[in-house]
């Protein structure tokens, strides 16, 4: 089997690819609105096992777009003064959904100004739709793991340079009224479409009579596939899992939980299969402090 970057094969067994047209691959009839806020979202940042696994096993019927509500910016002003509180909303989340946050952050080095991030990342989706979301994660990474001020200027010139962006452009795009103008659709979106919960995914289908379908919240997996099998009016099996090499290949860099659920197995198995990889050399183990996030050793 051949992983490509829309988390689709180039091969599978004659019995699944009966099930479909390889029209639907070239379509992809489903578009998936996913409402975000990234700098001070944990819940989130949670949603990435499911993302993944939803774009190996089905991505070849959607496209997402990535939205941010800033919604959460303002919910949190009048917490901004109590970081002991974000602390514990963000450590509680990490042990629930085992997606690593580091509450230290707004105890010894807070997010000050999360607007900046926000137009940071539509500074960065102007390079590309791949592009921003590399420079999407890289910021997670960065404030849920490493307890970065993701909303400093040197910080988001840091993540640009680590995936690749054209720096020139990015530095221009950064103050920029495109930026901007990008965010404020991105807030009018949010609005018009009644979202009041981060995260929010919205399905939509082709059919221009049939309305989004909306789920807020975290919910488990097979949750999500019923509701894109429902918006497909059919019922595809999913793709083959990639290797766990390719995988992580692609990825380059994953948390423990993001490996079991797209393999679908306990952490305890994900460990010792990373372990194995670990041995070979083929991957790095990196401590945070919820648990492990493994690198790919190019």
């Amino acid at each position: 089997m051949n992983w490509n970057s829309a988390g689709s094969w180039q091969h599978q067994d004659r019995n699944q690819t009966a099930h479909y047209h390889f029209i639907d691959v070239l379509k992809k009839p489903i578009e998936i609105y996913l409402f975000v806020d990234p700098p001070l979202c944990p819940e989130c940042w949670s949603l990435e096992p499911y993302i993944k696994k939803l774009t190996i096993e089905y991505g070849r019927f959607f496209t997402i777009r990535t939205i941010l509500s800033g919604q959460l910016i303002n919910l949190h002003k009048d917490k901004f003064e109590k970081p002991r509180k974000l602390k514990d909303m963000w450590e509680k989340t990490a042990s629930r959904t085992g997606m690593s946050c580091d509450g230290d952050l707004w105890i010894e080095n807070p997010i000050h100004y999360p607007w900046l991030t926000s137009i940071a990342i539509k500074a960065a989706e102007l390079q590309g739709k791949k592009a921003g979301k590399r420079f999407l994660r890289k910021l997670q990474e960065n404030a849920f793991l490493d307890k970065q001020d993701i909303s400093q200027e040197e910080i988001l010139i840091s993540c640009a340079k680590s995936v690749h962006l054209d720096i020139d452009e990015f530095k221009g795009d950064l103050y920029s009224h495109s930026s901007k103008k990008a965010l404020q659709c991105d807030l009018k979106l949010t609005k018009e479409m009644d979202v009041e919960y981060i995260p929010t995914m919205v399905f939509f289908n082709e059919s221009e009579d049939d309305a989004g379908l909306k789920i807020s919240g975290i919910y488990p997996y097979e949750i999500y596939v019923k509701v894109l099998k429902q918006m497909l009016q059919k019922e595809p099996l999913p793709a083959k899992k990639p290797k766990l090499i390719d995988f992580l290949s692609h990825y380059d860099f994953v948390g423990t939980k993001e490996i079991a659920v797209v393999y679908d197995w306990s952490i305890e198995k994900t460990e010792k299969e990373m372990k194995k990889l670990q041995l070979k050399q083929l991957v790095e183990k990196v401590p945070v402090k919820f648990g492990y996030f493994w690198k790919y050793a190019k």
